[in-house]
């Protein structure tokens, strides 16, 4: 899961899809963190990605670098543990400004029976599930 994280912070940007109904949702997202060793991402709430996640909590997220990327599928589980929100803020402070661990509003999520597969054009694809 070490690698998965680190791909994921060295592109900076990964994309969380989600559904909304029978629609697909497709947003960036930016936080990926190791908590209790699992992988947790955060979100707001008030957002419809919140509401998504929670009517449906299998997704799936991608991330593309250096010719390279990664999909991560598995299913979302609320954390609702101020310890669990901490340490998500405390490990981005920039979202300190505009979230905090007891707002009420602050969430965080961590896959469970997650599969995430490395590929390229250049080589066969590589799949690590935790």
């Amino acid at each position: 899961m070490e690698r998965v994280v680190k791909f994921l912070k060295e592109a900076g940007t990964y994309y969380l899809a989600t559904t909304e109904g029978d629609q697909p949702r497709v947003r960036p997202f930016g936080t990926a963190h190791v908590f209790e060793g699992k992988l947790y991402i955060q979100t707001g709430k008030v957002k419809d990605v919140s509401k998504q996640i929670h009517d449906n909590p299998k997704v799936e997220i991608c991330a593309f670098m250096n010719g390279e990327w990664l999909r991560v599928t598995g299913e979302l589980v609320e954390d609702d543990r101020a310890e669990a929100r901490q340490s998500m803020l405390d490990a981005y402070p920039s979202l300190q400004g505009m979230y905090k661990a007891d707002d009420g509003n602050t969430e965080v999520f961590y896959f469970k029976n997650a599969k995430a597969t490395f590929s390229s054009f250049t080589k066969e694809p590589e799949t690590i599930s935790f």
